[in-house]
């Protein structure tokens, strides 16, 4: 598997409001928390080291 770099979330806008919602009422650090924890459940979700380590440097 490699990393997909393209579009490809159904209703890309309505997931952004849903990000920007989960994180309404929160602190800085209770954001970010949430954040570090978002990324911690994707990453498990996708599985692939290969793909975590594109995904990393593609984030750099």
């Amino acid at each position: 598997m490699t990393l997909n770099l393209n579009p490809n979330i159904n209703d890309a806008d309505g997931f952004y409001q849903e990000l920007l919602a989960v994180h309404d009422g929160l602190s800085k650090a209770e954001s970010d928390a949430l954040n570090a924890r978002l990324i911690l459940v994707l990453a498990n979700h996708i599985g692939d080291r290969t793909v975590l380590r594109e995904a990393l440097e593609a984030a750099k």
